[in-house]
């Protein structure tokens, strides 16, 4: 009965959360359409749509802008011009294979089918754009959804699941989550394989977390949490004496992850230097290890370590400082109160923690969380430990139930930490520093470490600063990047 209950409760504020999710992409695209009608874009040029290169003797003639047509159009503004043109023209120049193929795939699918109706009427290019609003938009809807699911698996609390949940429908870099980019694909499908593999489906995860590296490069970095699990799985298979047939599965894993983003690799290699000869080959055709990524991210963008560390570049670490300020706290202050388990690698936890988290920590991915199996031929690992005193006993379960070990501070929130501290690492020494705000937004620990200081009494006064931290990025970014000024 209370379980039901329980079930019901989380649905209930499922429910609500997603009409938080639609009311505040709904809210973005409207101050997108007002600060754009009252403002002059700085650059225009983004309209012009010139005959694709290997297509011109197919180009159809579009029909003149009307209303709707000059409305999509407009904002077409900095990457999304090259979302829309890789979807309408392929990969034409060096530059494009920056941007990976999964949005422009899912916008040429949806502008070709559902919405090819409309083409006589705002043109293709018009058509384009509204794909990729609609994919961008529901697609950040259902990241909100898994966000939740997650967030509930993880934390052990709905309530503070749901204020998580709610803070990412109003993250500060909400406008890229509503516009042609991205972001929106990449933290569905990272934090859709997230939710899989926490509820035992690994394979299915792993697919997941292959499509985000479809979206973005960073999201080869979700091998990690393979690594992780696979980690202390081969631990205890060894410990156990068992064959550790799980670190060669781990391995495979991981290799799929990573086969979408060096297979794209594979295909510009084809592209651009095969069939070339020796003096015609751009540089990086040349190298051992022929990366177009790297060469195009360092080449036209200056993206390299420390290369962004100059003092006219002042102004964009401010931009960035208030994310990378909440990300280092958070990392910081899991650090300072889990520090036995940090340093340990996540060995250190627990044992109701591990029973809790057995997904990521232990080989039977069936383990109840209260139950421990006591059969002689699948003995958990903890089971072979010597039996302590009943005083011992009673002070490590009362430890287990205290603030430290629940919620954000608990052992299953680690690997969530280590992802957020290589992503903050790389958004402050390699790439453009305030990209950092999008580049971070889809971190679950940050949005769990500012559930807890909202509900916290004695950090309450951060609470009202993150969430005033959110909104005038919200009013600054549609101000902002919807006219194509420098934002993030």
């Amino acid at each position: 009965m209370a379980k039901a209950m329980e079930t019901n409760s989380k649905s209930r504020k499922e429910l609500v959360l997603i009409k938080y999710a639609v009311f505040s992409r709904l809210l973005v695209l409207l101050l997108t359409i007002s600060w754009r009608s009252f403002l002059q874009p700085y650059d225009t040029s983004a309209m012009l749509n010139p005959p694709c290169l290997h297509h011109e003797e197919v180009a159809e003639e579009s029909p003149p802008l009307n209303g709707v047509s000059k409305t999509l159009e407009n904002g077409v503004v900095w990457d999304s011009v090259y979302f829309v043109r890789i979807s309408q023209c392929g990969y034409e120049y060096e530059q494009t294979y920056a941007f990976l193929p999964l949005l422009p795939f899912f916008i040429s699918l949806l502008s070709r089918t559902v919405f090819a109706p409309l083409v006589p009427l705002i043109g293709l290019r018009g058509v384009m754009v509204l794909s990729g609003y609609v994919v961008s938009n529901l697609a950040f809807v259902f990241a909100a959804i898994y966000l939740f699911r997650v967030s509930v698996i993880v934390l052990k609390d709905a309530e503070a699941s749901f204020r998580a949940s709610v803070m990412f429908c109003f993250n500060p870099a909400s406008i890229f989550y509503s516009s042609v980019y991205s972001e929106s694909l990449y933290a569905l499908f990272s934090i859709g394989g997230l939710y899989h593999l926490l509820s035992g489906a690994s394979n299915v995860a792993v697919l997941w977390f292959a499509l985000s590296g479809c979206a973005r490069s960073n999201g080869i970095l979700n091998a990690g949490y393979i690594c992780f699990q696979t980690m202390h799985r081969t631990y205890e298979a060894l410990y156990q004496k068992k064959r550790i047939c799980v670190l060669v599965t781990g391995l495979l894993r991981c290799i799929c992850i990573c086969l979408p983003f060096v297979a794209f690799q594979a295909y510009g290699y084809y592209n651009i230097c095969h069939g070339h000869k020796l003096d015609e080959l751009r540089p990086w055709c040349k190298a051992k290890i022929p990366f177009l990524y790297n060469f195009i991210q360092s080449h036209y963008w200056g993206v390299g370590f420390l290369r962004y560390f100059r003092f006219k570049q002042l102004p964009n670490f401010l931009l960035a400082s208030p994310i990378l300020s909440l990300a280092v706290c958070s990392i910081v202050s899991y650090m300072k109160t889990r520090h036995e388990l940090f340093i340990s690698l996540g060995f250190q936890a627990t044992e109701k923690e591990k029973r809790s988290s057995a997904r990521l920590y232990s080989l039977k991915d069936a383990l109840e969380p209260d139950v421990i199996t006591s059969s002689n031929d699948n003995r958990d690992i903890r089971q072979r430990k010597p039996r302590r005193k009943d005083v011992t006993v009673i002070n490590a379960a009362a430890k287990s139930n205290s603030p430290e070990t629940t919620g954000y501070f608990s052992a299953d929130v680690f690997p969530f930490v280590v992802h957020l501290g290589l992503m903050t690492a790389t958004a402050f020494f390699i790439i453009h520093v305030q990209v950092a705000t999008r580049f971070l937004s889809a971190s679950p620990s940050l949005y769990w470490f500012a559930s807890h200081l909202i509900a916290s009494p004695r950090h309450r006064k951060w609470g009202y600063l993150i969430w005033s931290y959110c909104a005038a990025y919200i009013l600054l970014g549609t101000l902002l990047f919807s006219n194509f000024y420098p934002f993030t």
